[in-house]
């Protein structure tokens, strides 16, 4: 046998067994260390990151990732301890909830206010250029109207108050 042919083949199956896990340190593999740490506290248990303190029974476990939130059956989640021995999954799922929720209402908030207050600077402009239109109008009126008062008066100071005679007759 050459040389070059069992080596692939060797490097193939040692590949397989540490697929399947048929390695020999599996009481010292990565999964175990948490377990490994059940006679301990929780404060022993949390340095490590990948394990969760369970109160309930009083074990620690490694944090099941592939799900979200560890299962009922694993521990209950106002039991399970994460990070800190002092919060509970319970409480920090509703205050995530809560500030994320102010958050998004904020946000939305900022963003309605933002709209209309550009709205509102459009409609003070508009409001503004509005009344400057009213007050040259009544002004025009006004002149308009001193002018026929003006004019009567000089009709009536030269006896032209009759009927105009340059009007058609009807």
């Amino acid at each position: 046998m050459d040389l070059r042919s069992v080596t692939p083949n060797i490097l193939i199956l040692l590949d397989l067994m540490a697929v399947f896990g048929l390695s020999r340190t599996e009481s010292n593999s990565p999964d175990r260390v948490c377990e490994l740490k059940n006679g301990t506290s929780c404060e022993e248990c949390l340095k490590n990151v990948s394990c969760l303190w369970c109160i309930k029974t009083k074990s620690c476990i490694t944090y099941p990732v592939r799900s979200i939130l560890p299962p009922h059956a694993v521990c209950p989640l106002n039991d399970a301890r994460w990070g800190l021995c002092w919060m509970n999954f319970q409480t920090l799922i509703i205050t995530l909830a809560v500030v994320g929720g102010a958050l998004i209402i904020g946000l939305l908030i900022c963003m309605f206010c933002c709209c209309k207050c550009e709205n509102f600077g459009s409609k003070r402009a508009e409001a503004k250029l509005q009344r400057q239109v009213d007050k040259t109008r009544t002004k025009q009126e006004e002149r308009r109207a001193e002018m026929k008062i003006r004019h009567e008066e000089i009709r009536k100071k030269y006896g032209l108050t009759g009927p105009n005679p340059y009007s058609r007759f009807s």
